[in-house]
């Protein structure tokens, strides 16, 4: 006899609800098939479900993506970096309180205390014929920003070799909710051969119709639920093996709406946004954004970093800021509005030699012009980099190019050999714009706090 077994899931959704009803509407139509045909099917999601970019999770501290995903129906979660790096300690221990299905992740735990009541490592779902599946998460390990945090994130293979040997004994097959990236899938295919699918995420990668590797199938489904996926596996009773595993990647640009959670979605935000019209300040002339301009929001929001940061000189990006503020009131919803980004203030040390190349590099056309995602950036594009804590003399160049002629700070030139403290974003210190910054020895990143909650400290002071 041989047994079907369908999963359904979602990875990588980052908050882009406009393609929730859609996806919510799909898993109801196979919910409905599989019920009249007495077939076992669970829905799971890999992680990275939440943003802060988007109100309903700003608002809500993550817990409308929960009430969304208990009214969708799932059964299992793992969670990636933007659940676990961008909320509180307390946000993040009591994120899922309320959750209907269950939470594995076999790789993080609370330094201090006790665990929070949702956290499992890994769990055993049993088919209706007592096929026995063994579900283990797993989440991208940041270890500097969790310890942060309060929380301990371990190495991925670690958590494997903990718990390998007893899922292999307990469950007849083995799935992976990764929320790793494709090379650490990889790896896993590769030296845990007991693996039967790995459902990937975090590098937004996406594969059609799943990927084999050895014993192992891959699947990913890119990011933002412009796709969803499903697996198929049938599990051989009498020969007590897999005889069958396929893996797609479901386009969900045309699948029909479902015009109830629509509605949810909608009534979510409206909740969201209640919580944000708390006041922060009131303004007695509008302040006004521009990409490639120093204005005077821009210019206080970079002060402000460099005063949080305690830094010599601060730089911060004018695309930050995604909107003007008008006279008046100014509520904790202008403030997300305007500056979404799950962005951290950080500190780096760099030499003079390096502070003045990242200078240079900052005033160039290719750097304010390049269009960035990703990085927690929830923006368009780069802008113009805005400093402070020292001088800068530039003239442009036939080319229309900007060039810094002559960098001094409180009056003197800058010291090649001296080390300075720089307060910027920690984007930077992720991707390779400013290798300077990147690969700086000495970072030190404030958290739990973003951008914006420094942002709504300068606007008080104007």
């Amino acid at each position: 006899m041989k047994e079907k077994i369908f999963l359904y899931y979602t990875s990588d959704l980052h908050s882009h609800f406009e393609n929730w009803p859609q996806i919510v509407g799909y898993f109801n139509q196979k919910k409905k098939k599989h019920i009249r045909k007495k077939e076992t099917f669970w829905l799971l999601d890999n992680g990275d479900h939440a943003d802060r970019f988007h109100p309903i999770t700003e608002g809500l501290m993550g817990k409308g993506n929960v009430e969304l995903l208990n009214a969708a129906g799932y059964d299992l979660a793992t969670l990636g970096n933007n659940e676990g790096i961008t909320l509180s300690y307390d946000d993040l221990y009591e994120l899922y309180n309320e959750a209907k299905f269950k939470v594995i992740c076999a790789n993080l735990s609370s330094v201090n205390g006790p665990q929070p009541d949702w956290l499992l490592p890994y769990t055993i779902k049993e088919t209706a014929l007592g096929t026995r599946v063994a579900v283990i998460g797993l989440t991208a390990p940041f270890e500097t920003f969790y310890r942060l945090l309060g929380w301990d994130i371990y190495s991925p293979y670690e958590a494997l070799d903990k718990y390998y040997d007893e899922m292999c004994e307990s469950a007849d097959i083995i799935v992976v909710l990764s929320h790793l990236g494709i090379h650490d899938d990889e790896e896993i295919a590769r030296n845990y051969p007991e693996v039967d699918l790995i459902i990937g995420g975090h590098t937004h990668h996406l594969f059609q119709n799943g990927e084999h590797y050895g014993n192992t199938l891959l699947t990913a489904v890119g990011k933002h639920g412009t796709h969803l996926g499903e697996a198929f596996l049938e599990w051989d009773h009498e020969n007590r093996q897999l005889s069958a595993k396929e893996a797609y990647a479901v386009t969900t640009e045309n699948l029909t709406k479902d015009y109830t959670v629509s509605a949810d979605v909608e009534e979510m935000k409206n909740k969201a946004l209640q919580h944000l019209q708390t006041n922060v300040t009131s303004l007695d002339r509008s302040l006004q954004v521009a990409w490639f301009k120093d204005t005077l929001l821009m210019r206080r929001l970079t002060e402000e970093l460099q005063e949080w940061t305690s830094s010599d000189v601060a730089m911060l990006n004018a695309g930050v800021l995604l909107d003007h503020l008008n006279t008046g009131d100014v509520t904790h919803e202008d403030i997300h509005r305007i500056c979404p980004h799950p962005m951290n203030p950080c500190k780096v040390e760099v030499t003079g030699d390096e502070l003045l190349e990242i200078i240079r590099v900052g005033h160039t056309k290719k750097l304010t012009e390049i269009r960035l995602k990703g990085l927690g950036f929830r923006g368009e594009i780069i802008g113009r980099m805005i400093f402070t804590g020292i001088e800068i003399s530039t003239s442009i160049g036939e080319d229309g190019e900007e060039r810094v002629r002559e960098v001094t700070i409180k009056g003197s030139p800058i010291d090649r050999e001296k080390v300075y403290s720089l307060g910027t974003a920690d984007t930077f210190t992720f991707g390779r714009l400013f290798p300077e910054i990147a690969y700086a020895k000495n970072k030190k990143y404030f958290m739990p706090e973003l951008l914006r909650d420094l942002l709504a400290q300068a606007i008080k002071k104007i």
